[in-house]
């Protein structure tokens, strides 16, 4: 065991570090459920819902140098509480804090981890004014006071050999997936709440170990949070938010299951209308494959939507956008051709 695990461990059970990300096919007894119908109420839903197992605050962004070359960065902290019901204080406090940060050019990757303990002050999210944080990595609002608080944000995080500050500004609505933000993740029914800003200009700076870069692009962060969002015998998903030139955009996931797969997703129009999708109607096709860590994985796909006549390769910048945190994933740009080029994201986990 790595003294990243043996850290890990510290705070998350065993069971969990079996399951990957907070147990996500555990049983969620004791904990608060998602309920279909419940209506998400803004801007109370950007805090933290510590009454639920598992949360994140996940931004990926899509950009260009003024050096004329794409890169990629990632942000993300994950809350996820260790027993249901009183969380408790300092550091007797039930809830832990993981937060990566990535940056992905077409030659390198970088990437940086954080752990927390909640109760301690050093990491943690609040709705009024929002503010999202790990040590010194943080996401802020900068909105004026009558907008949405994550219609515009200020966001930075560092590792050992890069950084970043971006500042972020909404073009368009939040967009609620699934059943008005009730997202079903199995034909089990298990579901998670969960929306996005798919719509942010981003202007800022990327430090690199040549230098600085100016930058500009687009963003996407994605909310959600449950207890229990998959299926146990769901062993990892394929994730993509893709940004077509033309103005729309497609969240769209499949969850790997022995059972089989589940497939689903949300159109988003350039004007921010957003249409859920069925289940089976947009499908993923690994195309080609590369080794990292010892593990196989797809790193272009063909992802087709006839409905919307879709019909799209989705490529990898780097091929080596491997997160080697506690608990190891694939993410980062992909550039698009086919019938809706553009530029988008992907994530994948539970490959072997």
């Amino acid at each position: 065991m790595n003294v990243r695990v043996l850290i890990l461990a510290v705070f998350l059970p065993l069971p969990v570090l079996a399951q990957g990300f907070a147990g996500l096919g555990q049983t969620a007894d004791g904990y608060t459920l998602p309920q279909r119908g419940a209506a998400l109420d803004f801007p109370r839903d950007h805090g933290a819902h510590p009454d639920f197992r598992i949360e994140w605050w996940y931004l990926t962004a899509n950009l260009t140098g003024a050096d004329g070359q794409d890169y990629g960065i990632q942000w993300t902290l994950f809350r996820n509480a260790l027993a249901p019901g009183n969380p408790g204080a300092g550091w007797q406090n039930a809830q832990v804090w993981m937060g990566h940060a990535g940056l992905t050019t077409a030659e390198r990757h970088f990437h940086a981890e954080r752990l927390g303990r909640g109760g301690t002050g050093q990491a943690g999210v609040t709705a009024t004014p929002f503010a999202a944080w790990i040590d010194e990595w943080r996401m802020e609002s900068t909105a004026a006071p009558d907008a949405d608080p994550l219609s515009a944000l200020r966001l930075n995080a560092a590792g050992s050999d890069f950084a970043y500050a971006l500042t972020l500004a909404a073009e368009g609505p939040l967009v609620l997936h699934g059943e008005r933000g009730y997202s079903v993740k199995s034909d089990l029914g298990n579901a998670s709440y969960y929306y996005s800003q798919p719509f942010y200009r981003v202007l800022g700076t990327l430090t690199l170990p040549d230098g600085p870069v100016e930058v500009t692009g687009n963003a996407w962060l994605d909310r959600e949070w449950s207890s229990q969002p998959l299926a146990s015998d769901q062993q990892g998903w394929d994730w993509v938010s893709l940004h077509f030139d033309g103005g729309d955009r497609l969240m769209a996931f499949q969850l790997r299951g022995t059972g089989g797969d589940y497939t689903t997703g949300t159109w988003i129009a350039a004007d921010g209308s957003a249409t859920p999708l069925a289940p089976g109607s947009v499908t993923f096709e690994p195309r080609a494959t590369t080794r990292i860590a010892g593990r196989t994985i797809p790193v272009r796909w063909r992802i087709a939507l006839p409905e919307r006549g879709l019909d799209v390769i989705i490529d990898a910048l780097n091929e080596a956008a491997w997160m080697d945190t506690t608990v190891a994933y694939w993410e980062g740009p992909v550039r698009i051709t086919g019938s809706h080029p553009g530029r988008g994201y992907l994530e994948m986990t539970g490959h072997d």
